[in-house]
């Protein structure tokens, strides 16, 4: 276990308090450059609110981040993770979407609030082109925040903010999922379970492809209707077409890359969607194009969602009280190995990070 330390500083709050604890990504990249440091405790400005960050929640786009795989020019030093929750202790001037008390949790590209992508909201992206939510307090535009269903622990609402919104985004707005159709979703991470969850809850069937029977096992406890095991099954496609009865299944959640996108679109009917929305096999590689033309194939580039996709989902999480699934929690102090953890794909669901008492 690798425990990160500085100097100590109390957790609970109080007026004279004007430090705080948080992980940068010092001068250079790697998953050693993360360090706990002491920053000043920031205030909030006008239209700002201060945030209590209680619990974050780590994406592949978080280890990429860290080893400089992800945009190897980022300022440094930087605050990771693009996913936390916890409680809003100060307003500034002008805020009236939310008060103090209020539970919240942060949207990822702090800009989007609602309609397209345009090129103005990714340097909004938090964790990534600005600060992210591993520190103990956070300054956010109130507009950048969610209220979180009353349900839900902190930790399971630091899960939400990446995974859940694009695999909502994903299948909701870009699929427009129905009731009955199938859908199928690659490994057992936080994208690929939530997109299980929420075809559920839409009455959608869902079939999980993974390297491990007992994950596999686990999904169909969550709602999986079928498994592949694509060790024992490499042209998962055709495995998945057979259980369809040759029709192909009608979207894919593919988190995999070019590693996988080819045999998504196999595994996918005529005019079925895929949605492109991970880089677990890497950044570049040959897609069978012949194949989506042939079949009408509409291949969806999914980059997490606005505000707007994010409370519409959480109206859904509420309505049907869907609680995320977490595997591991790691308290800040072991961001190295919770990094690492994730990396090694053993985890079934999120891996959170907690802060504080």
């Amino acid at each position: 276990m690798t425990t990160l330390s500085t100097m100590p500083t109390p957790f609970p709050r109080s007026s004279t308090r004007t430090t705080m604890r948080a992980v940068e990504l010092r001068d250079t990249f790697g998953v050693d450059s993360l360090t706990l440091a002491e920053r000043q405790l920031p205030s909030p400005g006008p239209g700002e609110v201060l945030l209590r960050v209680r619990a974050t929640s780590l994406n592949y786009r978080d280890y990429l981040v860290a080893v400089g795989e992800y945009d190897p020019h980022l300022r440094l030093p930087l605050v990771p993770l693009s996913d936390g929750a916890g409680e809003v202790v100060e307003t500034g001037p002008g805020v009236t979407r939310v008060g103090v008390g209020d539970r919240v949790a942060g949207i990822f590209m702090q800009g989007w609030i609602a309609g397209p992508l345009t090129a103005e909201y990714p340097p909004t992206a938090l964790g990534g082109a600005i600060d992210g939510m591993l520190a103990e307090y956070v300054v956010l535009d109130q507009r950048g925040v969610v209220r979180i269903p009353d349900f839900l622990t902190f930790e399971e609402a630091a899960t939400l903010p990446c995974a859940a919104v694009t695999a909502w985004n994903a299948l909701v707005r870009h699929s427009s999922l129905k009731a009955g159709e199938t859908i199928l979703v690659q490994g057992t991470g936080g994208v690929s379970l939530f997109a299980l969850q929420f075809a559920r809850a839409h009455g959608a069937r869902v079939i999980a492809t993974s390297s491990s029977d007992e994950k596999l096992k686990r999904a169909m406890e969550l709602g999986a209707f079928e498994g592949i095991n694509y060790r024992d099954n490499p042209d998962w496609a055709s495995k998945a077409r057979e259980i369809t009865r040759d029709r192909g299944v009608d979207h894919v959640v593919d988190v995999g890359g070019p590693g996988t996108l080819g045999q998504s679109i196999d595994a996918v009917r005529e005019s079925g969607t895929v949605c492109n929305i991970g880089l677990l096999t890497g950044f570049a590689g040959e897609v069978p194009t012949y194949k989506a033309l042939f079949k009408e194939v509409r291949i969806q580039g999914v980059y997490v969602g606005s505000r707007a996709v994010f409370e519409d989902m959480l109206r859904a999480i509420d309505l049907h009280q869907i609680r995320p699934t977490i595997d591991r929690t790691f308290p800040m102090e072991e961001i190295r190995d919770a990094i690492r953890y994730l990396k090694s794909g053993q985890h079934f669901g999120k891996i959170v990070v907690t802060l504080g008492e």
